[in-house]
């Protein structure tokens, strides 16, 4: 499959973030991929490969709040998934933008999981 000029740029970005960007068992790296329809958040552990916790609008419990993944629901959908990632025993994260811009959906997500009491 052949790639377009965009999806190498992407590629090459997410590839040079993700070398800054390590997640460890006390510090995982935060991904969130937004798509058309949906949003999905994860915490990763880099070193064993594991995901510690995980969140996604088609999860079962949060398919009748009907997330959207535009301004007015990313701040929601940031708070649970911050007070997830507390219940799974994790304090601080490190942000991974996956080769985007921090800006838009990315940041207030960003900052609604900080309100859920998750450092940076």
């Amino acid at each position: 499959m052949k790639l377009t000029h965009k999806q190498r740029t992407l590629q090459k970005r997410r590839f040079r973030v993700r070398k800054k960007v390590k997640g460890t068992a006390e510090k995982p790296r935060l991904s969130v991929h937004f798509s058309e329809k949906h949003i999905r958040a994860q915490c990763i552990d880099d070193t064993k490969g594991v995901v510690i916790c995980y969140l996604s609008t088609l999860c079962k419990d949060l398919k009748e709040n009907k997330f959207k993944p535009n301004m007015n629901d990313v701040p929601s959908f940031g708070k649970l998934f911050g007070e997830k990632v507390k219940t799974a025993g994790v304090s601080k994260v490190v942000f991974d933008r996956g080769g985007h811009r921090y800006h838009g959906r990315r940041k207030s997500f960003a900052d609604a999981v900080r309100e859920a009491g998750i450092i940076f």
